[in-house]
Order: C-alpha cells, then sequence, then structure tokens
C-alpha cells in the first residue's frame, strides 16, 4: 500500500531534481520498501498516471503475486513507475 503523501513527496523529489538513474537510486535508498521502474512514458500502454507533469509520469504497480502489474489501488500498490515525458 502506498500513502497519497509519499507518492507527493517523490513526485516533488523528481520535480526538484530531474529524473534520471541518479534520482531514481536515491528514491531506492530513501524508499527501499518501495519498487520503483524508470523508463519511457512512450513505452507505457493502457495504463493511467496516478501524477501528470510536463516532463514525467508517475504509475502506481502491484508486485504481491511476483509479476508486476500496473494498478489503479493505492490499497495494492507496492511500486512506482516513473516514466519520462519526452517534450513533444
Amino acid at each position: 500500500m502506498l500513502e497519497p503523501d509519499v507518492i507527493d513527496r517523490i513526485s516533488n523529489f523528481v520535480q526538484e531534481h530531474g529524473l534520471d538513474e541518479a534520482v531514481v537510486t536515491n528514491l531506492r535508498g530513501a524508499w527501499p520498501k518501495i519498487h520503483f521502474t524508470y523508463c519511457f512514458d512512450d513505452d507505457i500502454s493502457g495504463a493511467k498516471p496516478v501524477r501528470e507533469f510536463a516532463d514525467f509520469n508517475v504509475y502506481l504497480v502491484d508486485g504481491r503475486e511476483h509479476c508486476l502489474k500496473f494498478t489503479a489501488d493505492l490499497q495494492a500498490a507496492t511500486g512506482l513507475v516513473l516514466a519520462h515525458v519526452e517534450p513533444e
């Protein structure tokens, strides 16, 4: 389960520092119980972000059954996908 305020704190950190591998590594250290995935937003199909920003989106993932899958359920979420949005 992920709390909305934790997602907000993570999103704020990414807004302040940008989104790259180093930032994701820092997030993994700060929140070791949350699974973080970093990718490009155009690699994602069929999922709706839980938070949207100009340069990145945040998606919830559920990894409770040994395979990650996107979810919209905060109660089921075990991790976040931070997806870089390319400028148009």
